[in-house]
């Protein structure tokens, strides 16, 4: 229940207490909690939600009067996945509403049709595309989203659609995509793949890389992402040669293996070859 006490799950602990004769109604402690507890109400500060309050007290230093401390007693625990649920919504919210006022379209979140995009001809002698959603870079998708649930998800390097003709057909048809690029974005992907697959009904998950170095984070951000998510999911990992057009198994685990199954850090792979793909496949 996202923004409702839990009457069944108080306890006593520490919470933060404002008292309301001493608040400017400034703000800065609404705009310092994280986990956004705290709303101004006719000019005071206000704790609207108490098991969003983590009790760390971020909004104390930004107060300019003292009118926040910290009090003991009981109160709802701490609900983390609905604070994060909320977050997930105030980012879809101020997306959306930055697409009506004039904002980037591109933030603006769109699914679309699955069967039109799955069952959609393929022989009309123009390439037809297969991306289910928009958008799909994995730094603008939200970690909880209608179009994840029951998705079998796509975690493919920007530059591979560029380098494999069939991508469309051969990984993306039937998938939901998200792409992004570690060198690019200078950034650990690792702890938002973690939400997306522990917040989601994800069915499967298929990576697609270069095989370049740069593409390495990318594959030990899906694969930090699975170890951490709580989910198993037995992996295959393949090769696809762009040059000669074949692809050969290096790794396989089995399905009852009884730790996740990834490969080794040395795959019995011949990386000299130019202009290769690797493909990792989670079913």
């Amino acid at each position: 229940m996202p923004e409702q006490e839990r009457e069944d799950s108080k306890m006593i602990r520490k919470i933060i207490h404002i008292d309301e004769e001493k608040c400017n109604g400034c703000g800065l402690c609404a705009e310092a909690c994280h986990e956004g507890a705290i709303d101004i109400v006719n000019g005071k500060a206000k704790l609207m939600r108490e098991n969003f309050c983590d009790g760390f007290g971020d909004c104390l230093p930004g107060c300019p009067t003292g009118a926040i401390t910290f009090e003991e007693r009981e109160a709802p625990e701490y609900d983390e996945s609905a604070v994060k649920a909320a977050k997930e919504r105030k980012t879809m919210n101020e997306m959306n509403h930055e697409h009506h006022e004039g904002g980037c379209p591109g933030s603006k979140m769109m699914q679309f049709a699955q069967n039109e995009v799955e069952n959609a001809p393929v022989n009309t002698g123009k390439p037809v595309s297969r991306l289910a959603q928009w958008p799909c870079q994995i730094k603008l998708v939200p970690t909880q989203t209608p179009f994840f649930d029951g998705a079998k998800l796509l975690i493919a390097a920007d530059c591979t659609a560029y380098a494999y003709a069939n991508m469309h057909e051969e990984f993306m048809r039937g998938k939901v995509t998200i792409i992004g690029c570690p060198k690019l974005d200078a950034v650990d992907y690792s702890d938002k793949l973690t939400e997306i697959i522990r917040n989601n009904d994800i069915k499967s998950v298929t990576i697609v890389r270069m095989e370049v170095p740069c593409c390495g984070g990318l594959q030990r951000a899906a694969e930090n992402a699975l170890k951490t998510s709580g989910k198993f999911i037995p992996w295959q990992a393949q090769r696809y040669f762009l040059v000669s057009h074949r692809s050969e198994a290096c790794w396989s685990a089995p399905p009852d293996a009884s730790e996740y199954p990834f490969p080794p850090a040395s795959l019995p792979c011949d990386r000299s070859k130019r202009g290769t793909l690797q493909f990792l496949s989670a079913r």
